[in-house]
């Protein structure tokens, strides 16, 4: 039987993440690759808007610039991105699962190259932004290779959006991402393979993670972040544009800092 829309936004709200399913045709996804590549090559330069998720991990191959490319605000750098398929199809669900008021936040490319080996840690979006009263989000991941264990395919904890908010602090040297107390041994933690062109959503509190990437192929993946626009306007109020013009990862909900729950 196939999913209602009704019954897609009850198991998103009920988990806190959602396999959609596939949103682009081979073809397409042949053609994000393509603009992805030249992301990755340099021939579409990313500035500051570059960086390694993986920074902290140690020595890298020596055939990966960094282990985990982060590249923000890809539809910025190459606005022609905005003019293929992903972006409207990623808008709909989002307000299918969330709210109609959805609209797009920021939206970022994460490779993980081959043989690093470096895991995304545990965490939730959520650490990453400043607090705001409506708390409504969707990050919408779409696989453009296939998501594997071996590779990096996401983890999530099923109703952890639920619950509050965990102490996070800065991961490895501080240079990368930030992490939080989880592991694949939590209680609901659950793998969601993808093939390429296939999405899951997941809620901006739902604990998250992927391993590092073990095997002879990049794993690239888009990511597209929805809400609401009221909320977007007090974000870019406080400063928060996502990398925009300022591209630091910081615990930046004070909340849930590790510093703040030590006092």
């Amino acid at each position: 039987m196939t999913s209602t829309p009704t019954t897609r936004r009850q198991d998103f709200d009920a988990a806190g993440f959602l396999n959609v399913g596939p949103l682009l045709t081979p073809n397409e996804v042949a053609a994000y690759q393509s603009i992805y590549d030249r992301f990755l090559d340099g021939s579409i330069h990313a500035g500051d808007k570059r960086s390694d998720l993986g920074a902290g991990a140690g020595i890298k191959p020596a055939t990966a610039r960094e282990n985990i490319t982060q590249i923000m605000w890809p539809s910025a750098l190459h606005p022609e991105l905005l003019d293929l398929p992903l972006h409207a199809r990623a808008l709909a669900v989002a307000r299918e699962l969330v709210g109609e008021d959805m609209v797009l936040d920021f939206d970022m490319l994460i490779d993980k190259a081959p043989h690093t080996g470096v895991p995304t840690p545990w965490h939730q979006d959520a650490g990453y932004w400043v607090d705001l009263p409506d708390k409504r989000a969707a990050s919408i991941w779409v696989a453009l290779d296939e998501a594997t264990l071996d590779n990096g395919c996401m983890w999530y904890v099923h109703g952890s959006h639920l619950t509050p908010l965990r102490p996070h602090w800065p991961a490895g040297s501080g240079k990368g991402a930030i992490e939080c107390a989880c592991s694949e041994d939590e209680p609901g933690a659950t793998y969601v393979p993808l093939a390429p062109g296939q999405a899951a959503a997941h809620a901006g509190h739902t604990l998250h993670y992927s391993r590092g990437n073990t095997t002879d192929s990049h794993r690239r993946a888009y990511i597209l972040n929805y809400r609401s626009q009221a909320m977007i306007q007090l974000e870019r109020e406080q400063g928060m544009d996502h990398g925009l013009t300022n591209n630091e990862r910081l615990v930046r909900n004070q909340a849930v800092s590790r510093q703040d729950v030590a006092q």
